[in-house]
């Protein structure tokens, strides 16, 4: 079911770009990745409910760092990932800003209500501005075909986007079950499963998603959908969650030390590799999985109280995140160098 929900997904986000005079990222940013982040919210008011706030929060946080490292990384792996101007130079500093703001307004371990407002209201911008790129990219557009115009056409399409979200929110629930199941078996915290299992479960959709977008040679879809569904998951899922919980969401002391700054990271990671070529390549797309593999290995092994978590600790601080910031750095200076030899007379 999520295999046929994301190709209908995808092949019925490509139609309506055509046929709204949209471009495929404005899509993938928008109704994509809106749309495949559903089960995230589902879950979140559920959990919110049942006063599970650790999966509540945990989940969101795991399902940003795994849509970034593990999303974009299989996609890179399968094509590498041409990379917009706009998402360099808008989106992923706004993506940015919001891990930002989530972790400003957490840090007193708890969101309220009025944080809830906060994240909404960042939220209702973000879609004004999305609004104002689709009709300045219309603007520019060429005209679609004529069988493509009218009614029937974008009705047939917008027809294909509701099953296919239909399948994927459904699928999506089913491997929740399974998974919780499974979790609750393994005897996992609230926070551990929310960070992992919850996070992995919410986020295969898009996972579906972008993939099946890269194998189509939509790369703007594909990489949209993660940015968006990030954007979407932080600013709407968790700001509506603290608005209607019967009590502030409380963040755990863990969260606030470890897997919020790791979130807000991994964002940051994003703008150097992409801004490097404007792509994301197969090596950084193994970059990004070898840095999801490191950081699960931490959570699990400081969880279960291995001593494997003091070591890889040390080793990603101080070897790893030097060696890693270098690297960034540097390549940053080789794309900064090449453009301006570019806009040079």
């Amino acid at each position: 079911m999520l295999i046929v929900g994301a190709e209908l997904l995808v092949r019925a986000a490509v139609r309506l770009s055509a046929r709204l005079h949209v471009r495929p990222l404005i899509m993938g940013l928008s109704i994509v990745a809106f749309g495949s982040s559903a089960p995230q919210m589902a879950i979140s008011l559920q959990a919110t409910l049942a006063d599970n706030t650790d999966i509540a929060v945990g989940s969101v946080i795991g399902s940003s760092i795994f849509n970034i490292l593990v999303t974009l990384g299989l996609s890179a792996l399968i094509i590498p990932l041409r990379v917009s101007r706009q998402l360099v130079r808008l989106d992923i500093p706004l993506m940015i800003g919001a891990s930002l703001l989530v972790f400003i307004l957490a840090y007193n371990e708890r969101l309220s209500p009025s944080d809830g407002v906060i994240l909404l209201a960042a939220l209702v911008l973000y879609l004004l501005l999305l609004l104002r790129q689709s009709r300045h990219s219309a603007r520019h557009h060429l005209p679609a075909p004529a069988g493509q115009r009218g009614f029937a056409p974008r009705f047939s399409s917008m027809l294909m986007v509701l099953i296919g979200l239909g399948l994927l929110v459904f699928a999506g629930h089913l491997l929740l079950g399974a998974a919780v199941t499974v979790a609750d078996d393994l005897g996992l915290s609230e926070r551990v499963m929310g960070l992992t299992v919850i996070a992995v479960s919410t986020s295969l959709p898009q996972l579906a998603t972008s993939l099946l977008a890269a194998l189509r040679g939509q790369r703007d879809i594909a990489v949209g959908n993660v940015i968006g569904s990030n954007l979407f998951n932080l600013l709407g899922v968790l700001g509506f969650t603290a608005l209607v919980a019967p009590t502030p969401l409380s963040v755990s002391p863990n969260a606030l030390d470890f897997d919020l700054p790791v979130m807000l990271g991994v964002a940051v990671l994003c703008l150097p590799v992409f801004y490097s070529g404007y792509r994301v390549t197969r090596a950084e797309g193994l970059l990004f999985l070898g840095l999801y593999l490191a950081y699960g290995l931490h959570v699990v092994s400081f969880t279960t109280g291995m001593p494997l978590a003091g070591k890889l600790e040390h080793l990603m601080l101080f070897f790893v995140l030097p060696a890693l910031v270098a690297f960034l750095l540097f390549s940053s200076l080789q794309a900064w160098r090449r453009q301006h030899k570019r806009e040079a007379p």
